[in-house]
């Protein structure tokens, strides 16, 4: 995964926000390096993350996978057929196209990661909103933050993201270890 980055797509209101979100679906963006991981794994991720047989009535908390093109598409919709035939359950999210992205502002981005004890990362390297949402180490970093991801991953990859001998341990009893 390259970056991550949180906002809104999926309606046609102009430059919703938070607060005036409009026809959009509260929805995460992932860059990803096709050569590393494919959007099938992806997608695989996706089921085993959320509540896909249920779907509420709030197009801001839809269910919802977005696509760029028609391999992607037909991708997430043989992925969701798959899953509904090896569970027998009916899958309720929906597969559309995105149409346009736009970023939530900045307080929503990478908020596990503000929230933990590697705050000084941020500081540190990342002084604008842009460069945190831009940023693959903190999108990694929020990724740990949030429970996702296992202490081999970390152990594998925590010399490359920049931290200092304290945030690495800080990270490692967010990872638990």
């Amino acid at each position: 995964m390259i970056r991550t980055r949180v906002g809104y797509a999926g309606g046609s209101t102009n430059a919703p926000t938070y607060r005036n979100i409009g026809n959009h679906t509260e929805t995460v963006q992932v860059d990803f390096d096709p050569e590393k991981i494919t959007f099938r794994r992806l997608l695989d991720i996706l089921w085993d993350s959320h509540t896909y047989t249920r779907q509420t009535t709030i197009t801001q908390y839809k269910n919802a996978v977005f696509y760029h093109n028609q391999e992607q598409r037909q991708q997430a919709v043989a992925s969701k057929q798959a899953l509904e035939h090896r569970t027998g359950r009916t899958v309720q999210t929906d597969i559309l196209p995105v149409k346009s992205f736009t970023l939530a502002e900045d307080y929503h981005q990478k908020y596990l990661l503000k929230h933990s004890g590697l705050k000084s990362f941020l500081n540190r390297f990342h002084a604008h909103g842009i460069d945190i949402v831009n940023s693959t180490a903190a999108a990694r970093l929020n990724g740990y933050a949030g429970g996702n991801g296992t202490r081999e991953q970390l152990l594998r990859e925590i010399h490359l993201l920049g931290l200092e001998d304290t945030e690495q341990k800080t990270l490692k009893k967010l990872v638990g270890g």
